[in-house]
């Protein structure tokens, strides 16, 4: 059997012409996503970003840690394949990899997303 060839990570263009690197959907890997879905601050940006169906500034995410540790979690998440980021302009836009995470993953992230928010509301931290 020939040995499979690692594939780079594809870069989305950007109006502002900034990009950055992001799996193609073949090589999301369930460790990865699981991972990525393992920290509440991760999984609240992902819980956020499901609520709204659509972009979200970085700005928006009130979570309380550093920048320097925000822009980690969001690094996290996009190089697992769970979320696309792109510039526009001077901000960077997150969205969710829904159809990603769907297409290899069937029924995960609405899964994780239901277990999350029951567990939120029987410990009374719903957001």
């Amino acid at each position: 059997m020939p040995a499979q060839k690692a594939r780079t990570a594809q870069k989305e263009p950007s109006p502002s012409g900034r990009s950055l690197a992001h799996p193609d959907r073949a090589d999301i890997r369930l460790e990865g996503v699981l991972h990525a879905l393992s920290d509440p601050m991760r999984l609240q940006i992902v819980r956020d970003l499901a609520a709204e169906e659509g972009e979200l500034n970085c700005s928006v995410f009130d979570l309380p840690v550093s920048k320097s540790t925000t822009t980690h979690h969001f690094r996290v998440l996009r190089e697992s394949g769970v979320v696309r980021q792109i510039y526009r302009g001077t901000a960077k836009m997150n969205a969710l990899r829904r159809d990603d995470l769907e297409a290899v993953f069937p029924g995960l992230l609405d899964s994780v997303l239901t277990a999350a928010a029951l567990q939120a509301s029987r410990l009374g931290t719903a957001s």
